[in-house]
Order: C-alpha cells, then structure tokens, then sequence
C-alpha cells in the first residue's frame, strides 16, 4: 500500500506541475502577443490549484469562465490584455465556446453520465467538454469551438441520439441552469472524515478509509489523506465516483450524544 500511495503522489505531482507549465505558457503568450488566450476547462481541483498559482504570482487579467454564468462547474482560465473592458471580453465568448443543444423525442430522457459516456465514446477528451447542463427535454453541452461540429456529427451517429436534434447554438443563447441540490442529513459517531465518507456513501468505515488512502476523497478541493481529520460546516467534500456534498448545520446530537450532520449532495 505504501507504495502504491507513494505511487499516487508523485503522479499527483507530475499533473499538479504539467497544469502550472500550461498556465505559465498561456499567460506568457497573452501578454507577449497582448491577445486573449485560455486553458481548456478545468475541474473544480485544477481551478483552486490555478487560482493559488495566480494568487502566488499576483497575475492580474484573467477569469474563470465556463459558460453556466456563476453556476458553471467546469471552466476555462482566460487571461487578457490590460486594455480589455469586461463587455470586449464578453464579446469574445462565442469565439471560443459554443453549445451542443440536443433535444430529444418526448418519450425519453436521459441523465447526466449518459451524454457523458456518449461524448467519451465519440472519442473527445473530457477538458473539451464544460457543463453538460441535463434539461426535462435534453441537453446543452458547453464546449470548445475546436470540436463542436466533431462533436454534433459523431453524437447523432451514436444510436442514443439518433432520433434526436443535435444542433450547435452560440454559447450566449443558452439558458442558465442553477444547481440543484439533494439535501439530507446523516448521524455520525465523530466528526472524522472517515466516519463522515463512510456514512455519505452507505459504505463500512474500513472501506471510506481504503477510499482516503487512494487519494479518492477531497476536501475543499485538495486531495486529503488524513481519514482523522475533523470536518466542519461549510466544507465541500467530493469523493470520486460518489458526488459531492457540501456540509451544512452540525448544531444537533442524538441521545447518544452522535452528531447529526446536514448535507447537501449537487445533483446536477
């Protein structure tokens, strides 16, 4: 196991310094070229790493961005000229983003890993790909214009699609959608991560443990791997696979004197 987690930090590291090299190369250009650049997107990790990357080197000009308006999970670092105004930069969004509508027939619906699975089967790498924004009536899915149309064509060969409409719409045409939460609350021995993982995913506490161990749990979007460590109200834990929860009110304990903790689990 040693190794096997000591296998996992160094591939930990590698990824952490290869996204730091990219955003060190797009900020280099954007301001070599004075010219507008971004990342592809970037999950809610890569963001809290780049934004301390930011903060370190005190970069001015950029913006996360991801189309979604401030719901928008996955998104894009753009960094720009000085002489930029917010309206230039909002002028720019469909340069760079477009969204893949697909609405289907009246019948079916299908759930978010679904069209997940769909746009991995077509071959496009997920940094590609934004929010897929599941809707009663289909989908919009948020990605780069370098592979929208790839995209729309090989999506309404997959069989699951083709009865339906796939067509690519400008990015400030969609509607936003809010994140929808499943609230519940859970009754804990002690406010430990590994008790907590263990009580949010239904699993034995030896299993979350196991899960903390292979770099499979976050916290407040950094890897954790003190199954000890004393969770709070307000901390975002993500576990891969599972979901993420983010932890409310801790204000109550049962006769037995647990903890009963209040979550909120994003649905979409």
């Amino acid at each position: 196991m040693f190794k096997n987690s000591r296998k996992e930090e160094l591939k930990k590291g590698y990824e952490r310094s290869l996204l730091e090299a990219k955003i060190q190369d797009k900020y280099q250009f954007s301001i070599t070229k004075n010219k507008m650049t971004h990342t592809d997107f970037l999950n809610a990790c890569e963001q809290n790493q780049a934004q301390k990357w930011l903060q370190q080197r005190k970069i001015p000009n950029y913006q996360f961005w991801g189309g979604n308006g401030a719901d928008s999970e996955r998104n894009l670092l753009l960094f720009y000229p000085e002489k930029f105004s917010l309206e230039m930069l909002e002028k720019n969004y469909p340069k760079i983003v477009s969204a893949i509508h697909i609405t289907l027939p009246k019948d079916l619906h299908y759930e978010h890993r679904v069209y997940l699975s769909g746009i991995l089967k077509c071959g496009v790498k997920r940094e590609k790909v934004g929010d897929i924004l599941v809707r009663e009536e289909g989908a919009d899915i948020i990605v780069l214009n370098d592979v929208a149309e790839f995209l729309q064509n090989h999506l309404s060969q997959l069989t699951r699609f083709q009865k339906a409409s796939c067509t690519i719409r400008n990015i400030q045409e969609i509607e936003h959608k809010e994140k929808e939460f499943q609230e519940f609350s859970i009754i804990v021995s002690s406010l430990r991560l590994d008790n907590v993982v263990a009580e949010l995913v239904r699993c034995s506490r030896t299993r979350a443990v196991e899960s903390i161990n292979e770099q499979r749990v976050q916290v407040n979007y950094e890897i954790e791997t003190k199954f000890a460590k004393k969770i709070k109200s307000g901390d975002v834990i993500t576990i891969r696979g599972k979901g993420k929860f983010i932890v409310g009110e801790m204000e109550r304990k049962t006769r037995g004197e647990k903890e009963v903790i209040y979550v909120k689990k994003l649905i979409s």
